[in-house]
């Protein structure tokens, strides 16, 4: 029974970081839009990016969260990463940076382990594919 709660739980702890960052991001939208911009992009397109970072975190962490297209959120997340990460955690002289750089790259082990092995038993995903061969 515990190993069938497990992913449950573990989606649950992976998707809490994200969709706690997209509701930062929203109430901070100036700053993230600043931020962006600061790294050389034109207004109009760092604007693009900080509503595209909001749709990839909470798009891909409640998807994670839910189970609902876990595969597909995963990737969400993990494209969403590596550009931040690149972004804004290289800058090795903070001492900030290095601990930034590797929760994100820890984060992407374990997105790319769940779309790999996909969400568990209790999640939307499961559901729909125990429903199309009807096994209740």
């Amino acid at each position: 029974m515990i190993d069938q709660l497990l992913p449950v739980i573990a989606r649950g702890f992976l998707s809490a970081i994200f969709i706690h960052a997209g509701i930062n991001h929203c109430f901070k939208f100036a700053g993230m839009q600043q931020a962006i911009a600061s790294k050389g992009f034109p207004h109009s397109l760092a604007m693009a990016m900080a509503i595209g970072a909001i749709v990839l975190l909470l798009g891909g962490g409640f998807s994670v969260l839910l189970g609902f297209k876990t595969r597909w959120g995963a990737i969400a997340l993990i494209l969403f990463l590596i550009p931040a990460t690149l972004m804004f955690h290289l800058n090795f002289s903070d001492p900030m940076a290095p601990i930034q750089f590797l929760k994100n790259v820890g984060l992407i082990g374990g997105l790319l382990l769940l779309a790999q092995t996909g969400s568990g038993r209790y999640s939307f995903d499961n559901w729909q594919i125990r429903r199309s061969y009807g096994k209740w």
